[in-house]
């Protein structure tokens, strides 16, 4: 019996693949399984899917800001008294991304095309979602750091045009109520400093509250809002392994247990936003991660190794895409090499990734820098 052969480059196999890669890598990738949600829904990272099936290398959105006029009182007049409606807006750019792997020649790759292609499938797919969630902390804290394990180098400062930001001084905390320069080794992640960015969070912007960004009229900041889950009000804390460590022995006898349950028990506890967490304190979801950006130059020596925990509400950071040509997220190529003795498989998107800010400050984020070591050292 004859046996079907879809040589390299066949245009099923691409298509195929492609759809393959842009339903596998969401899955693989912790940010967008985890927090990411549609334009308009209430997550920490938004989609903007307009450019998927738009021309352009742009997208832009807006924040209209909450309205701070006083009313008028009885028979007072309130023509010339309306207020402006106010937007802030900030865009982001998207470019292509590559990637690939060589399948050796003839001899050393002994194996079918379509196995070849399924090994091929799997290596990329977990390629691109560590590629997506190294980029999202990189954005999300404002700095490359030192973390070692990533693919992009310690000099990288972003991509597509989106420059990786510096959180503003209204939206980084320290530890202890410290700077940089003070931090101590003893300045830890606790769940004080839980509290406080809660604190701050919720204050921000005057104090308005109820749905919409409450604005001080004199600083014009937006307040963190937070994630809405079955009608219940949250914030997510994502902070380093060593991080966690320090909070998990620092609990008191039995606080621990009782975090744990009351993530266990919350309203809308299947949520994406919970899944993997560590616990709840707060109304604040727990969740660690090794990719949070870490530094090794802080206190009045410049010796202190640190992280930046990410306290995030609604919108904090966006991401959009651009059709490579398929139809879909990702496209799939395979050419052959060395007179056809070796078969390349690569894939690409087009993408952009950015921490979101309006009228030049944060939005949905806030940094917590603390001392962090590891446990053993």
């Amino acid at each position: 019996m004859g046996q079907t052969v879809v040589g390299v480059g066949d245009p099923k196999a691409v298509k195929k693949f492609s759809a393959f890669l842009a339903v596998d890598t969401p899955k693989k990738s912790y940010v967008t399984s985890r927090l990411m949600g549609k334009e308009g829904s209430s997550m920490p990272i938004q989609q903007v899917d307009r450019l998927e099936n738009e021309a352009g290398d742009t997208v832009s959105y807006d924040l209209l800001m909450q309205m701070t006029m006083q009313p008028r009182e009885g028979d007072e007049v309130l023509e010339g008294h309306e207020q402006d409606m106010k937007f802030y807006s900030d865009e982001m750019h998207i470019e292509q991304m590559r990637g690939g792997v060589d399948t050796g020649g003839r001899m050393s790759r002994k194996r079918t095309l379509h196995e070849l292609r399924k090994k091929a499938r799997r290596l990329q797919s977990d390629w691109w979602a560590r590629v997506f969630d190294e980029l999202f902390f990189m954005y999300l804290c404002g700095a490359r750091g030192i973390n070692s394990d990533f693919v992009y180098p310690t000099t990288y400062t972003g991509f597509a045009g989106n420059g990786i930001t510096a959180p503003d001084s209204e939206h980084l905390l320290f530890a202890g109520n410290k700077a940089k320069a003070t931090l101590l080794v003893t300045d830890v992640m606790l769940l004080a400093e839980i509290d406080k960015a809660k604190t701050v969070a919720e204050t921000m912007g005057g104090g308005a509250g109820g749905g919409s960004a409450g604005t001080d009229g004199n600083t014009q900041t937006p307040q963190i809002q937070p994630i809405k889950i079955d009608g219940e009000l949250h914030y997510v804390c994502l902070m380093h392994p060593y991080q966690e460590y320090s909070v998990r022995t620092s609990a008191a006898a039995g606080q621990w247990l009782d975090i744990q349950k009351a993530m266990a028990t919350a309203v809308g506890n299947k949520s994406q936003i919970f899944r993997g967490g560590m616990g709840m304190y707060n109304n604040v979801v727990l969740q660690s991660h090794r990719n949070i950006i870490r530094f090794s130059d802080y206190g009045a020596g410049s010796n202190i190794a640190a992280a930046r925990a990410l306290f995030l509400g609604e919108q904090a950071g966006a991401i959009a895409f651009g059709s490579p040509g398929t139809g879909l997220r990702f496209g799939w190529d395979e050419e052959t090499r060395d007179v056809g003795n070796r078969v390349i498989i690569a894939s690409r998107t087009i993408a952009g990734i950015k921490k979101t800010t309006y009228n030049g400050k944060d939005y949905g984020v806030m940094c917590i820098d603390t001392a962090a070591k590891a446990p053993n050292v």
